[in-house]
């Protein structure tokens, strides 16, 4: 978000907060890009805003509610106000349990066993959810759509633009089995607690093989996850890394060093396998 929107997103959080009996009176930014999370003091509630019509957060309630319920490891709604979707001011907000993070990584075998777990869960719900695939045609209508990409260059929206429906094709011709799944369980959506890890931001969730949820992990990760189909894992980080590239060349995308990303991906997807993953990227990135 802009800063002007988020001051005005902010001011949604807590008087909608303090409008619901918690005492507030600081917001401390977490992150910010398409989605604002803040930490509420001293009340320590988590709060996630994003404007109305940009969200799925009744999607989010229903199944994060579903799924705590299930025993699985997500993060809660915060107990001390109902569970639904508040909106003010053009936001919809949503408030969650706040944790203190007890260690700045979390070791490959237990980020592992979060997901194998979280897996589980997702596979005791019924709900209707999107299919990746949709999240390969949202990638495919940025990169075809030179009012959308403004700057992508015309010789990597040819290649983008076939390298997203090659891979479509040849992942789907795999006929692997298909569950409902995070959607994009990195390490940013992992919270370490004193409860063990915690998955968060379930707005992202759909249908497809595990792989796919394997693809956003840490390389380390999928080593300690049982059965896994290796070459469905390869093809489906080398979707990722298209996927993301996509919308990182989108005009509207406020990722921070969203561009910078982009240009990384892209070479990555230039240069070929091995297919390093995202958290890699990151890095590479960040240092760069």
């Amino acid at each position: 978000m802009e800063m002007s929107d988020v001051t005005r997103a902010t001011t949604a959080a807590t008087s909608i907060a303090a409008s619901l009996g918690l005492p507030v009176s600081g917001a401390t930014v977490l992150h910010n890009s398409n989605k604002l999370a803040l930490r509420l003091t001293p009340c320590d509630t988590f709060a996630r805003v994003a404007p109305v019509g940009q969200e799925v957060a009744q999607f989010e309630v229903d199944l994060a509610q579903r799924l705590v319920e299930a025993g699985s490891p997500v993060c809660p709604l915060d107990p001390r106000v109902d569970p639904r979707v508040y909106t003010r001011d053009g936001f919809a907000v949503t408030l969650w349990t706040y944790y203190a993070p007890v260690t700045p990584r979390i070791p490959p075998v237990d980020f592992a066993k979060a997901l194998e777990l979280l897996h589980t869960g997702m596979r005791e719900v019924d709900m209707p959810s999107p299919r990746f695939t949709d999240r390969i045609t949202e990638a495919e209508d940025i990169v075809a759509d030179p009012v959308r990409s403004p700057e992508l260059a015309d010789a990597d929206r040819a290649f983008l633009g076939g390298r997203l429906t090659s891979l479509r094709r040849a992942i789907e011709k795999r006929g692997a089995v298909e569950q409902l799944l995070h959607g994009e369980p990195h390490p940013g959506n992992l919270l370490s607690t004193r409860n063990g890890p915690l998955f968060i931001d379930l707005e992202t969730c759909c249908r497809g093989p595990v792989e796919f949820d394997l693809a956003h992990v840490p390389e380390a990760v999928p080593e300690h996850y049982p059965d896994i189909d290796r070459e469905l894992l390869d093809d489906c980080r080398h979707l990722v890394l298209a996927m993301v590239a996509a919308w990182r060349w989108d005009r509207g995308d406020e990722f921070p060093n969203g561009r910078r990303f982009g240009e990384e991906l892209l070479r990555a997807l230039h240069d070929g396998p091995p297919w390093p993953t995202l958290d890699t990227l990151n890095r590479r990135v960040g240092g760069s």
